[in-house]
């Protein structure tokens, strides 16, 4: 049902796997086709070893498939948020870190004479704002007592405000000075893995412009995957109905990796590709998702309950539709059959057959 990059029917999970393992009972037979055969002796004359397995009756995951990448879901490139020399690096390349640990440090002694400037001219501010109001108390006292003009008490009250003003612009310069010295030491944004050093001590960092180090979450990790546009209206339904299982597997679909859940389809589609975008989250406790990894992604959208399954070579085409070989007896009689869905080996039957019935696989 298409290349890796598109969605396909995947009979999926333990159930089929058992399926495919033991569930089909196959045996050999010697049968004779059901037209054709004028008598007894004729028949045994063209007798055809087959082989035969059990229609079984059975739950199947119906997926859809994508190759997919794995993307973390948060990768921080880590620089400096002010200028300064880099003293001194508290990381190891490829340690665990969490967030708010200490990545390294940038020479703090010049933010620190700023922090005791912004300290200094507050506390001067602070002596002034309390003069101005001791002389505005006097200056009411004076006026009721005739002793002094209006004009003079509203100007002291206008020096009280505009030293008050003054007071929380020092406020917010002692903020700015103490932000400033606390960038000086910079840490670890979030919880993962430190990447390779790309700046060494001594060498001076500019504010935004030089990336120390990568530091990247691995555990959960996502997978970006894609289907087709026309599987949309599918996932959407699917979706709406409860969170979706999604399973990462190795490229060659050989090796299950994580169990994981859809976060999110994406808000468009590629015109390029015709394809849909979507991501997924993975526990992923022992890293074997990796960062930049091709993976394939299976989406499981539906389980069919109490499915009838049968090996897909059960299942033949001819001028009138698919059909299957029934065993009766001696004899394989041609049924039509209709088939939901065929995949890895195996094919999921609506109509035609019922559990237990024996066909022919093979011959």
């Amino acid at each position: 049902m298409g290349s890796s990059s598109s969605a396909r029917w995947v009979l999926a999970g333990v159930g089929v796997l058992a399926i495919g393992a033991g569930a089909f009972f196959v045996r050999a037979r010697r049968i004779a086709p059901e037209h054709g055969a004028p008598g007894a002796a004729a028949s045994a004359e063209r007798a055809i070893p087959v082989l035969v397995a059990d229609v079984v009756r059975t739950d199947v995951p119906i997926v859809l498939e994508g190759l997919g990448t794995v993307t973390p879901l948060q990768s921080v490139s880590v620089q400096s948020q002010v200028d300064g020399p880099l003293v001194n690096v508290a990381f190891k390349e490829g340690d665990p870190v969490k967030k708010g640990d200490l990545l390294a440090e940038i020479d703090p002694r010049p933010f620190v004479i700023k922090v005791h400037q912004a300290k200094t001219t507050l506390a001067k501010d602070q002596a002034q704002l309390k003069n101005a109001e001791n002389t505005l108390k006097r200056n009411e006292a004076l006026v009721q007592g005739g002793l002094q003009t209006q004009q003079q008490l509203d100007d002291q009250r206008a020096l009280v405000l505009a030293t008050a003003a003054g007071l929380k612009a020092d406020q917010t310069a002692l903020e700015s000075a103490r932000l400033q010295l606390d960038y000086a030491r910079i840490r670890s944004p979030i919880d993962g893995i430190t990447g390779v050093r790309l700046v060494n001590p001594k060498n001076v960092v500019r504010a935004q412009s030089s990336t120390l180090v990568v530091v990247t979450q691995l555990d959960p990790m996502g997978v970006v995957f894609t289907l087709p546009q026309d599987e949309l209206a599918r996932v959407s339904g699917a979706l709406a109905r409860g969170p979706l299982a999604v399973d990462a597997v190795s490229r060659d679909g050989g090796k299950k990796l994580a169990e994981g859940k859809l976060l999110v389809v994406d808000n468009q589609i590629n015109t390029t590709t015709g394809t849909l975008k979507l991501k997924a989250s993975f526990p992923n406790p022992d890293k074997v998702l990796w960062p930049n990894a091709f993976v394939k992604a299976r989406l499981v959208v539906s389980i069919e309950k109490d499915s009838l399954v049968v090996p897909d070579t059960v299942v033949q085409r001819g001028p009138d539709g698919p059909f299957a070989y029934v065993v009766d007896g001696d004899r394989a009689v041609v049924r039509p059959v209709e088939v939901f869905a065929t995949q890895g080996g195996q094919a999921i039957v609506k109509k035609g057959l019922s559990a237990g019935e024996r066909v022919v696989v093979d011959g």
